[in-house]
């Protein structure tokens, strides 16, 4: 028993040796790295007192803090940022739907500005801005090495006043100018119209009217339509949206969600992370629906695509979206300033992140681009083709009763205003002719 007792108490002085082997080195390095931290810090203090004291020119302290303040976020990914009480009071108006500018959202990428995304009816959209185009120069001052910000900065200018921007698009073999001229966005976050028994929602941006711009436009539509039973489907158009608001993208999803998980977030501790989950409750009704996308469709829009994909809620149509799946939080600093940084990843309800990657559409359909005399050339092709109906002399039909004729008259009108469609909005009118497709099968299973 003596033994016993013995070797359990020399367990035990072991274990106390060990334990304090193993935790005194530890200790070691975390005051090592503890020294570091202030020496860098002490490293920071001497720099900038150089600056202040011996560059060429003075300088503004306060502008010194703030750009060693953005340098340190901007240098962590392209979606943080330190943000200036000007700035920070900008983005509070943006998310309320209304602001100063060019009207695109913008990234950057190996070091020069690159288009997220036009905004609808703005002056970058009218001047043909597009999603994927890089600035490299404004009003012919080059934007390579400046931060994302101070790009930013240079676009800004009062409304009414002219700036021109530098771009390069891929295709084109030559950088070109545009012209615009600044105003101020008022953003309509959804329209909405019918197009062939289909109600078009166009999303332009996820604010804090998105969700009910949405809900009350689709109502309207469906008034005027006598009733969701006289819709075919519902098209959700997120082309060139660049984002915004994860809880409006995470109300947009649930509206067309019945159950199940919309988007999960993870932080870099798992406690951090949140799940969202569907509520009962279907806007269309169970009516099928076609999601558009396109290289400038990120984040929010990104996380309603891959909702109603992953639950098989609805088709994706398009091409690949841009690939941002991380949250930014924004936290409000001393003076009235704000940091924006990045805090979690987002995962669609299959666990797959897109960060990088992108939603992938289910029927791949590129936007084609007119040449300038296309129209001319569509016009001699139709002309190539021509029916029994276009000859002169020909036999009427005396088999059809005035309510066929008139039947077919109609057919011929949609037909029309289908085909006008495609040479408007190639991938809209693909995605109308699923819905037509979708239905006409609905029809004959019952």
């Amino acid at each position: 028993m003596k033994k016993f007792l013995m070797a359990a108490a020399a367990g035990t002085l072991t274990g106390v040796v060990v334990t304090t082997q193993v935790a005194a080195p530890l200790l070691a390095q975390e005051a090592t790295k503890a020294t570091n931290v202030y020496e860098q810090l002490d490293l920071f203090g001497d720099i900038f007192e150089r600056i202040r004291s011996q560059y060429v020119e003075e300088v503004d302290e306060a502008d010194l803090i703030e750009a060693a303040i953005n340098g340190m976020l901007t240098s962590l990914d392209p979606h943080s940022s330190y943000l200036s009480p000007d700035d920070a009071d900008a983005m509070r108006v943006q998310t309320r739907g209304e602001f100063g500018g060019l009207g695109i959202e913008v990234t950057q990428e190996d070091g020069f500005v690159k288009v997220v995304s036009p905004i609808d009816g703005t002056p970058a959209d009218e001047a043909g801005i597009e999603a994927g185009d890089f600035i490299t120069h404004v009003d012919a001052e080059s934007v390579l090495g400046l931060t994302l910000d101070e790009a930013v900065d240079l676009m800004r200018g009062p409304v009414g006043s002219e700036i021109v921007i530098t771009i390069v698009r891929e295709g084109e073999a030559e950088p070109f100018d545009v012209s615009i001229i600044r105003d101020t966005i008022k953003l309509t976050a959804v329209r909405t119209r019918t197009e062939q028994n289909t109600v078009v929602l166009r999303v332009t941006t996820f604010n804090d009217q998105t969700y009910k711009n949405l809900e009350s436009g689709l109502a309207e539509q469906v008034e005027e339509a006598g009733g969701i039973e006289n819709i075919r489907g519902i098209v959700l158009d997120l082309r060139n949206n660049p984002g915004g608001l994860l809880t409006q993208a995470i109300r947009v999803s649930d509206a067309f969600l019945e159950k199940g998980e919309i988007v999960s977030t993870r932080g870099r501790n798992p406690e951090d992370g949140d799940r969202f989950n569907a509520t009962p409750g279907d806007l269309a009704e169970g009516k099928p629906i076609v999601v558009l996308i396109n290289g400038g469709s990120a984040s929010a829009s990104e996380i309603v695509a891959g909702a109603l994909k992953d639950h098989r809620r609805a088709i994706v149509v398009g091409t690949k979206s841009f690939g941002k799946g991380s949250v930014q939080t924004v936290m409000p600093l001393r003076g009235d300033g704000a940091m924006r940084l990045t805090t979690a990843r987002y995962y669609t309800p299959s666990g797959r992140s897109i960060q990088a990657l992108g939603v992938s559409p289910d029927i791949v359909v590129e936007q084609p681009r007119r040449a300038p005399d296309a129209e001319n050339e569509d016009e001699q092709a139709t002309g190539a083709f021509r029916s029994e109906a276009d000859l002169r002399g020909r036999l009427n039909n005396d088999s059809l009763s005035e309510d066929e004729i008139r039947q077919i008259e109609e057919d011929n009108a949609r037909a029309e205003e289908a085909a006008k469609l495609r040479e408007e909005d190639y991938q809209l009118a693909y995605a109308i002719d699923i819905l037509k497709g979708l239905t006409a099968l609905n029809d004959s299973e019952d």
